[in-house]
């Protein structure tokens, strides 16, 4: 697992905890927010993902 992968998972984490507090108090601002984080956290783990795939292909 490569530096990609685990921030973006962690991205994903935090944002789905922001989008939950913005449900719980009403905000839907902090609703976007926590969704738009978890859709950067999703690319970058894919980048990391890719990453990943492509070192791996290389050693073998």
């Amino acid at each position: 697992m490569n530096k990609d992968q685990v921030k973006g998972t962690l991205k994903q984490a935090a944002g789905k905890v922001q989008e939950t507090t913005g449900k719980v108090i009403g905000s839907t601002d902090q609703q976007t927010k926590g969704i738009k984080r978890q859709v950067q956290g999703r690319v970058q783990k894919t980048v990391g993902d890719v990453k990943q795939v492509v070192k791996d292909a290389s050693k073998g």
